[in-house]
């Protein structure tokens, strides 16, 4: 076993497994601490290095593509103080560090391991998950998104008070901090809705503005709802396997599920449209994808 500890968090490999753990320190960040212990089973490992510096160093953990919903959502925006796949190492650890490093380098790995994930093989940030910012308060509790709009949103979201989203009406998740002079933002993007507003006007998007105090903690929810959508690197449809005839009725009853959803979206791009969110020819197109997919 191979255990690099500090004040910043500890790291443990045991042969098959590196555990992460956060340290007790006041620069910990809360992103960190709000994400807990992380195991990340060896085959999910690309790599682990420590990189030396002029006062301190890091460790930092590399993952194969596509194994982490986390470093999906994040798409390498994530600072890194806030990533917890880093962790500081004062100058008289450098060993302990590289002795780490080698561990895991160095231990023997199937020679099945997939250079790339069609899957995740790690579950993301546990839900329900919470985190209220300058415009509203936004959610994840596995089945649905909730974005609570607060007193700091403009009035086309103010009022409508709530907005509430079934994760199989979501097709994405776009998130990005704030960078240089431009706002941050977490959008869901909606299926059948162009994704053609203004964050201050779309109502699937909350702005990260300038002050926002959990700006970076929004990152787990994007994360939540990422873990739970297809993976980007999953087969097409085209590619699966035919559905053995026993298994007709389910499938039966899971297009009745998703007519009923299409139903819903038309009502409430209709409630949009009324509202003046969408204008004439938004609704138009958004209102012809979602009656395709109804015939289809």
């Amino acid at each position: 076993m191979a255990e690099m500890t500090s004040p910043f968090g500890t790291w443990t490999f045991d042969g098959e497994t590196l555990r992460i753990t956060p340290g007790s320190h006041r620069r910990v960040h809360k992103v960190r601490k709000a994400l807990g212990e992380l195991e990340l089973p060896l085959a999910t490992i690309a790599g682990v290095s420590y990189e030396p510096g002029r006062k301190t160093g890091r460790l930092r953990v590399r993952l194969k593509e596509g194994a982490d919903p986390l470093s999906v959502a994040a798409a390498g925006h994530l600072p890194d103080q806030a990533d917890p796949y880093q962790l500081t190492v004062e100058p008289e650890q450098q060993q302990t560090a590289e002795y780490l490093v080698d561990a895991v380098r160095f231990t023997r790995r199937g020679d099945d391991e997939p250079a790339a994930f069609q899957q995740y093989a790690l579950p993301g940030p546990a839900v329900p998950v919470t985190v209220s910012v300058g415009e509203a308060a936004v959610s994840c509790d596995g089945h649905r998104v909730v974005l609570e709009w607060g007193w700091q949103a403009p009035d086309v979201k103010r009022k409508q008070h709530r907005t509430e989203l079934p994760l199989d009406s979501v097709e994405g998740v776009d998130w990005r901090p704030n960078m240089g002079l431009k706002e941050g933002l977490l959008r869901f993007r909606v299926r059948g809705v162009p994704a053609t507003l203004p964050p201050e006007s779309d109502p699937h998007c909350v702005r990260l503005m300038w002050g926002t105090e959990n700006e970076l903690l929004t990152v787990l929810v994007a994360a939540a709802v990422t873990a739970r959508l297809p993976h980007p690197h999953a087969p097409a449809e085209s590619d699966q396997p035919q559905l053995p005839a026993s298994s007709v009725s389910e499938e039966s009853s899971g297009a009745l599920e998703d007519v009923d959803a299409v139903l819903k979206r038309l009502r409430e791009l209709g409630a949009l449209h009324r509202d003046g969110i969408l204008d004439d020819d938004e609704f138009a197109v958004a209102k012809q994808a979602l009656l395709r997919r109804l015939s289809g």
